[in-house]
């Protein structure tokens, strides 16, 4: 299943919460960032070295499993006035590609992600080849938590 509002993914997921993954998906990386269970705060992970979409699928079948994800929020990366793009429809197809792992998956509009947590990274002082690292990671942490803070804040199911 696959939800463009937060309420659609909420409806789907268990009532009880769970731990959630985000990630940013480009060409050559994927960015990985988890949440705690009571969706109060989004951790960057990883960043998964993009090869095969087989091999790919199975890293994120294991870590799925690892970490007991029970949703996905994927960022989708819309154009400035929000319409689509060649790249939007790129990871609109990756996600269609995601749901034998049997999650909710949520698309979660992804526009300045990259740039805020850039711009976060400069002025911490981080070094370029430090940012370039780490940034895809914590994009997928930056929006999993734009998606964990709209969950929260829906009123209550039922």
């Amino acid at each position: 299943m696959i939800a463009f509002t937060a309420a659609d993914f909420r409806a789907a997921l268990p009532a009880n919460g769970g731990r959630l993954l985000g990630l940013d998906v480009g060409t050559k990386t994927i960015g990985l960032a988890t949440c705690d269970n009571g969706w109060s705060y989004a951790t960057a992970a990883e960043t998964l070295r993009r090869t095969k979409f087989t091999a790919d699928l199975a890293t994120l079948a294991a870590l799925i499993e690892r970490h007991a994800i029970i949703g996905l929020v994927v960022g989708l990366p819309l154009n400035m006035d929000g319409s689509d793009s060649p790249r939007t429809q790129s990871v609109r197809a990756f996600a269609r590609n995601l749901l034998p792992l049997a999650r909710p998956l949520l698309m979660w509009d992804e526009r300045w992600s990259t740039v805020a947590v850039e711009r976060v990274m400069i002025e911490a002082d981080m070094s370029r080849a430090k940012r370039a690292t780490l940034i895809d990671a914590h994009a997928a942490a930056h929006i999993l938590q734009g998606a964990i803070d709209a969950l929260v804040n829906l009123p209550e199911l039922g």
